[in-house]
């Protein structure tokens, strides 16, 4: 049923993609609005309260569902709830868009609607940008995105509690930006649970991750990235996904302060981090076609996850 229902899933997102504006992602991030406001009193365990209550909220109704639907021997049912959750924690075709038409656009020529685009999907100023760094960041938004909105919810679905994990991972992922992320939010105890709770919830998923693109690109290279340079972002997560992600496109990925940041002196104004990242960092500088392999990257990898689903489902059915 596991696999049956991620399949069904993602046809379905293919056919009818999911708006990242829905009115249910939109009543989420209001009761975490809600939640901020009600418990947020500047320590850390409001923030741990509020935290577990929000999972509470919404991942009890998921799995009492789905559990009265198989205790009554409701399979169509419980496949159909499966089917839905998957759909609705899943995310493949959110943003593709945007990323679509920075790579059109890029072919084109047309610098400014790639930067445009960009900006807009990574709220991030895109003012100057050339093509090599819209490359660089639009294919980085794209691995990370693609880790969080499948991968992630793949990893944690297949877990005994199954459409109400997958819930508890997206709606994590969201809490541990939507409550440090913001400027009022920087910096404050509230969001630190939140934080490192999704550090471990994502702890797993996210190397699984990196050894599927190790897997589907340039294993070596990979590897080694993830070995050498994993450690040079300030996010692990980010770094591991990154790093072996650029690896195994044979792409040079990440800002030179972070990959820089663990062979520059103390004194490191004085310093050209330019010459030490391309000192350290193996791969080439990227381009437009680092976009069209990063799409075949993604696919090759959900391949391989729904292949390992394939044999994982056929060996429980056997059993």
């Amino acid at each position: 049923m596991t696999f049956l229902s991620i399949l069904c899933a993602l046809l379905i997102e293919q056919l009818k993609p999911l708006r990242a504006d829905n009115p249910i992602y939109a009543e989420i991030k209001s009761l975490a609005l809600r939640m901020e406001t009600w418990f947020n009193a500047g320590h850390p365990r409001h923030g741990r309260m509020g935290w577990f209550l929000m999972m509470a909220i919404l991942m009890v109704p998921t799995a009492a569902i789905y559990w009265v639907l198989m205790h009554y021997k409701l399979f169509i049912a419980a496949f159909a709830w499966n089917i839905l959750i998957v759909y609705l924690t899943l995310g493949f075709r959110h943003y593709s868009h945007y990323f679509t038409s920075i790579q059109l656009a890029l072919n084109a020529g047309d610098e400014a609607t790639a930067r445009g685009l960009l900006a807009e999907w990574t709220k991030l100023d895109t003012v100057g940008m050339e093509v090599a760094e819209i490359s660089r960041i639009a294919v980085e938004k794209s691995l990370i995105t693609t880790h969080r909105n499948v991968f992630g919810v793949f990893f944690w679905f297949l877990m005994p509690l199954g459409p109400a994990c997958a819930v508890m991972y997206r709606v994590a992922e969201y809490l541990s930006r939507a409550w440090n992320e913001p400027e009022h939010m920087r910096n404050e105890a509230f969001g630190q649970f939140a934080a490192q709770a999704f550090y471990w919830i994502d702890w797993i998923p996210a190397r699984l991750t990196a050894v599927a693109f190790a897997v589907v690109g340039n294993f070596e290279d990979a590897i080694y990235a993830w070995r050498n340079f994993a450690d040079r972002w300030q996010d692990e997560a980010i770094g591991i996904i990154l790093s072996a992600g650029g690896g195994a496109m044979g792409v040079r990925l990440g800002t030179p302060a972070e990959n820089a940041a663990k062979v520059l002196p103390v004194d490191a104004a004085t310093v050209d981090t330019t010459d030490v990242e391309q000192e350290v960092l193996p791969g080439e500088e990227p381009s437009v076609r680092a976009l069209q392999s990063t799409v075949g990257l993604v696919w090759r990898a959900l391949l391989l996850w729904m292949m390992l689903l394939l044999l994982l489902s056929g060996a429980v059915w056997l059993g």
